[in-house]
């Protein structure tokens, strides 16, 4: 089985990004991401209230990074490393199946510049060779047509249509996976 052992959080880079580990100082970005109606419009998730809850997500999360049950990464500029601009990370592992789900999300400011390209060609390369993953797979909601056309870019294939699988504020919502093997 695989497992999300690493001695220290794994820092990546690219030619314009650095892939960090989330701080606490990212809080107050992570909440107005968060609470941004434009970037959580196909994420349906509840939303934080208050930065506090925030602060409470982030240490739980590292704490899960440090349990190996995820590894998720702040985006920033090289030239800001301090100043996160989105996310992206394998959010749910399935580690005896050498599976992993990815997620990303960004400031609006930031759209259609490349930047969830340039992060997701690394953080697939990282999932592939370093953790050793079989197949990577997106979970999006039907209606996100710019996620469907990144993914689809970086070699994904629609694996299934589920007709109303999850409940979110008062309605059931339908889900389209797309998946990536380890060729």
């Amino acid at each position: 089985m695989l497992s999300l052992n690493f001695t220290s959080f794994p820092t990546l880079q690219t030619d314009r990004l650095i892939l960090r580990e989330h701080a606490l100082t990212d809080a107050n970005t992570l909440f107005e991401m968060r609470n941004n109606d434009d970037v959580m419009r196909y994420i349906h998730r509840e939303r934080q209230k208050t930065v506090q809850e925030i602060e409470t997500f982030i240490t739980t999360f590292n704490n899960g990074f440090k349990q190996g049950q995820h590894l998720a990464w702040v985006i920033a500029l090289k030239e800001n490393p301090a100043q996160m601009i989105g996310s992206i990370g394998y959010w749910r592992t399935d580690l005896p199946n050498y599976r992993a789900e990815i997620g990303y999300m960004l400031q609006p400011d930031y759209w259609r510049k490349g930047i969830i390209s340039e992060a997701l060609v690394k953080t697939i390369a990282f999932g592939f060779n370093e953790i050793k993953l079989h197949s990577i797979q997106a979970n999006i909601s039907p209606a996100n047509q710019a996620s469907r056309e990144i993914l689809l870019k970086h070699g994904f294939k629609k694996e299934a249509y589920f007709k109303e699988d999850h409940y979110f504020n008062g309605e059931f919502l339908d889900s389209e996976i797309y998946s990536l093997l380890n060729k």
